[in-house]
């Protein structure tokens, strides 16, 4: 097997599990993009079979700590293990995610469960050669009948990978109505972000609603209206959604009338519409914040801090005294201390003091991995506004 030895201070000789080219002190056999490698350190001591892609900067990245192939057997046995996982944590077996990448040992491969359907997408070359193997196995799954493909993530770029969709195995499912949280949801498989919905948020949608009973909520970054939808089907006295994208805010609507919902649907910037509701004298009894994230890379995270604390300013005004912010960081470059910080800086900025009253992460079906803080990306806070002291 071809490999790559690496230098004394690389990462993967301290838990991680990738290898930057800069980490790269020796390249022997010839290996191709796309093929599975050793890697080693400078004792010749193999630290684990990865996938190879020097194009990229993340030129390795370990699925083994052991000599391993990736072939039809491999894919069958880690797949199953992850859906035996995820059914130990009590997930909806019919909506949930089956494959959440390295934290299931499968670099660069997410797939999501919607009833039959299981959607794939994958990130990486060495994978990308192998979709059919890993499709077969998302079929031998009980109860899969198709599996298609949605490859539009950003992440495909860095690979030299280019967008696909298509069907892998079955037929190509129909659209269908799944629920979270008390909502029904339109799953549109051609279309809408990710894989369909954003599943990590699905448990936190309930988490907020509970709150909802008889207040007033506004759905900031809605989306297709997860968390005001739930808030609605929660028995919410007044909801209104802010979404920017035109197709997104339609889907929104029919997910409204979906659920026989009075939805007030702001197609607006975010940003631009918070101000215009706080001159307008707005206020309400829950704000939620849930942008997309604000960076995708390590140098950018003091403009990403920034973008936090100027939302939470503009949000502040909008909160009913006593009344809650649930806000969420999906940028995993921002540490969870500092967005705390930002949040605290944001609403200071905008006179308003709260106390902690819930912390969020991702859904458990998107495992976080301790010596990979790539995998834990989700965190979030649900604040009650105080009387300053």
């Amino acid at each position: 097997m071809a490999g790559l030895i690496v230098r004394p201070r690389a990462g993967i000789l301290h838990g991680h599990d990738w290898v930057y080219r800069s980490e790269v002190l020796k390249v022997y056999g010839s290996p191709e993009p796309g093929d599975v490698i050793a890697v080693k350190d400078g004792r010749d001591r193999l630290l684990g079979s990865a996938i190879y892609n020097p194009t990229s900067q993340i030129v390795a990245r370990r699925f083994s700590r052991r000599k391993e192939e990736l072939d039809g057997e491999f894919f069958r046995r880690r797949i199953a293990r992850a859906a035996d996982l995820r059914a130990r944590m009590g997930c909806d077996p019919a909506l949930h995610r089956i494959i959440w990448s390295e934290a299931d040992g499968l670099p660069g491969v997410v797939a999501d469960r919607y009833g039959s359907t299981a959607v794939l997408q994958i990130a990486t070359l060495a994978m990308d050669t192998r979709k059919n193997l890993i499709a077969e196995a998302l079929a031998a799954l009980p109860g899969v009948r198709s599996v298609i493909e949605r490859d539009d993530t950003p992440a495909r770029r860095a690979e030299g990978l280019a967008p696909a969709h298509g069907t892998l195995h079955g037929p190509a499912p129909e659209p269908m109505v799944c629920r979270i949280a008390g909502a029904g949801f339109e799953v549109d498989f051609a279309g809408g972000h990710k894989t369909g919905l954003y599943l990590d948020q699905a448990a936190n949608y309930a988490r907020v609603a509970a709150h909802a009973r008889g207040r007033s909520v506004l759905d900031v970054f809605s989306n297709v209206g997860g968390f005001a939808l739930a808030c609605a089907a929660a028995g919410a006295r007044e909801v209104a959604a802010i979404e920017s994208g035109a197709e997104t805010a339609a889907r929104l609507a029919r997910n409204a009338a979906l659920n026989h919902a009075t939805v007030e649907i702001r197609q607006a910037d975010a940003f631009t519409d918070l101000a215009a509701l706080a001159r307008a004298g707005r206020v309400f009894d829950i704000v939620i914040l849930d942008p997309p994230s604000f960076t995708r890379a390590k140098g950018k995270v003091g403009d990403a801090l920034r973008g936090y604390r100027e939302l939470h300013r503009l949000a502040a005004p909008l909160i009913a005294p006593g009344g809650f912010l649930a806000t969420f960081s999906c940028s995993h470059h921002v540490a969870p201390a500092a967005f705390q910080e930002a949040v605290v800086e944001g609403l200071a900025a905008g006179r308003r003091s709260a106390r902690i009253a819930e912390i969020y992460f991702q859904a458990p079906d998107h495992p976080a991995i301790l010596h990979l803080p790539e995998t834990f990306y989700l965190k979030g806070l649900l604040l009650q506004t105080v009387a300053a002291f």
